[in-house]
């Protein structure tokens, strides 16, 4: 795969030359972050599994029609995949077959007029605000890290890195993908802003709360004693081995911080950004701001929020207004 500059992190299935075409495209002029291509591969990988036990492939995509596209998803629902890994397989195949289309090497594109299998509609898991303090809360954290039943012992400093990042998930709404991508050059607190990298290599500038301001400074000021780089490693967030703070590592610390808050459930770094979005929607915020903040492309990815605050209205109404059920229980 000349494409990939021989760069180690694609680990890419074997894929047929078209294929290997599109990755190269999205890799080199989409930008696509290498965790994306390869969902990608991936997905088109099975695709070339299933094609082959019908004598076909993805090398002649002619031979392609929509009753194709139609007998694949019924496969993967043979194998019981759910709906959600059906819709993001469909869009691998559309994205791949436009891109056949543009090139000329085909005259139609089969996925059209298929549509992503229904799902229910989920509103995003988030805590409230309670929660998400008890999760920021420096002293309950630095008390809980000094008991025996931790894990592992936590440094003063890595404390103060892992209060940092969550304060960034949650005070700005970053993907988790977003905060461990941060280099030094462009995080200066004392300006209130971050220059953030998002999804399809998009720049945008995201302000900090005072707290993650002040969280991000004291992580920073202390940051050089976990840098055994001596200096030239530029990212932000460190693992206890002076190197970029990776994905993995992410989830175990906001694990921690959430079981040390005694928060009754898991919740995920993304947790934190859906409750950013969430509170903010709650507190009064138009949509198109929270949507310029989160980063999305589309407002109606934002609109998911919108569920859980429209609940919480719900909910007051029932509890107050004297002509609800619960209100006129509660009047009794």
């Amino acid at each position: 795969m000349s494409w990939t500059g021989g760069a180690p992190d694609f680990n890419l299935p074997p894929l047929p030359d078209t294929a290997e075409m599109y990755m190269g495209y999205l890799a080199l002029e989409k930008g696509y972050s290498s965790a994306t291509v390869r969902g990608y591969a991936c997905d088109l990988a099975q695709f070339e599994d299933f094609l082959q036990r019908r004598d076909m492939s993805l090398d002649t995509p002619a031979d392609i029609v929509p009753r194709t596209i139609h007998d694949f998803l019924a496969d993967l629902h043979r194998q019981h995949v759910g709906k959600s890994s059906m819709g993001r397989k469909l869009s691998a195949l559309r994205g791949f077959f436009r891109y056949l289309a543009r090139k000329g090497f085909i005259r139609s594109v089969p996925t059209e007029g298929i549509t992503n299998p229904r799902q229910a509609q989920r509103s995003p898991r988030a805590l409230n605000v309670d929660q998400a303090y008890a999760v920021l809360d420096t002293r309950t954290q630095a008390a809980s890290r000094a008991q025996v039943h931790v894990r592992q012992a936590h440094k003063r400093e890595q404390l103060t890195r892992d209060l940092a990042l969550a304060e960034l998930l949650y005070g700005s709404g970053l993907r988790i993908s977003e905060a461990l991508a941060l280099d030094l050059c462009h995080t200066d607190p004392s300006s209130g802003l971050i220059k953030v990298t998002g999804k399809g290599s998009k720049e945008r500038i995201v302000p900090l709360s005072d707290t993650s301001r002040q969280a991000l400074q004291l992580w920073l000021d202390v940051r050089e004693t976990l840098d055994v780089s001596g200096g030239a490693e530029q990212a932000v967030f460190l693992g206890a081995r002076g190197g970029r703070l990776n994905r993995r590592q992410a989830l175990r610390i906001i694990e921690d911080l959430c079981r040390a808050a005694g928060l009754p459930q898991a919740v995920s770094p993304h947790a934190l950004r859906h409750s950013f979005a969430t509170h903010l929607l709650e507190a009064g915020a138009d949509m198109r701001s929270v949507q310029e903040l989160l980063g999305h492309e589309r407002l109606t990815t934002t609109q998911r929020y919108t569920h859980l605050t429209l609940r919480k209205i719900v909910e007051v109404y029932d509890r107050a207004h004297p002509g609800s059920k619960a209100g006129k229980g509660g009047s009794k």
